[in-house]
């Protein structure tokens, strides 16, 4: 058991990495974009790798459009407005608004999928809300809001939290290394239109390489593996250690840090986590 509480809180300081690894590439002179961009496409080599080697790449041709649809909106869409978040505001706010996904989970699948509303679900939602409001605030009441860094966060908690919806349907009868075979291209694709490119330092490349083989293929690889062998509900907790990590790291590289009310609203959000995770469970 032990061996997988290590492999999720492995791929959760993998995930962690994002924010700073992608501040460190734009700091190279790379275009958020492109980031985005270069993550989903070397992720893709390894994807496709793995997607071949074990016979995995054949899906039914009614679910090709639905498999697409998910590489344009939680691939393109994650991607991308997670980079933008972490350019307007910063890996750790970006990375405290992210795990909005459970509430935005709560809301879609009463909405969609028809799952209940339970009380403690409702009380995660509103601890989300108060968290975000929190965190929005940034310096405190008197400071200036970033509309567009909170926007971006949220779009990006949003996108994410679609993973499971998307999964509900598909993960099932498929692997994701067959999911990821198609729809990082498209994702991938969506995004070239508006990116630059050229020719950028090695210190660029460098975090983008390791964006897509730790922070993509390699954390979720891990905690599939860690999936496993521990609960999926204890998994989710550890998995939690994501933002903690990333606001850690942005502390220490770039001295990112927030108020006193920013604190509690991110403890609120992790808090809504928690509860969401207990609901679950139940």
């Amino acid at each position: 058991m032990f061996a997988g509480y290590a492999l999720v809180a492995a791929a959760a300081l993998m995930w962690g990495l994002i924010g700073p690894l992608s501040k460190f590439a734009f700091q190279a002179g790379m275009a958020p974009l492109e980031v985005a961009f270069w993550r989903a496409m070397l992720a893709w080599v390894l994807y496709a790798g793995q997607a071949a080697a074990t016979g995995r790449v054949k899906v039914e041709p009614r679910d090709v459009p639905w498999i697409l649809g998910f590489g344009v909106v939680c691939i393109a869409g994650l991607f991308v407005s997670y980079v933008l978040a972490v350019r307007e505001g910063g890996a750790a706010l970006a990375s405290v608004l992210l795990y909005t996904a459970p509430a935005w989970v709560a809301l879609l699948a009463w909405r969609i999928l028809k799952e209940p509303m339970t009380r403690i679900k409702a009380i995660a939602v509103a601890a989300t809300v108060l968290g975000v409001a929190g965190v929005s605030l940034g310096d405190g009441l008197g400071s200036s809001v970033n509309v567009a860094a909170i926007v971006l966060g949220l779009t990006a908690g949003l996108t994410y939290a679609l993973y499971y919806i998307f999964g509900k349907a598909f993960l099932t009868r498929y692997s994701t290394p067959t999911i990821f075979l198609y729809a990082l291209p498209t994702g991938a694709a969506c995004m070239v239109p508006f990116i630059d490119f050229g020719p950028r330092p090695a210190t660029a490349w460098i975090s983008c390489a390791v964006l897509a083989v730790c922070s993509t293929y390699g954390a979720y690889s891990l905690y599939y593996a860690g999936l496993r062998r521990i609960e999926a509900s204890r998994a989710a907790v550890v998995a939690s250690l994501e933002p903690v990590v990333a606001a850690v790291l942005a502390f220490i590289l770039f001295d990112e840090r927030f108020c006193a009310l920013g604190y509690v609203g991110s403890a609120l959000i992790l808090g809504a986590v928690l509860l969401t995770i207990i609901a679950g469970k139940r």
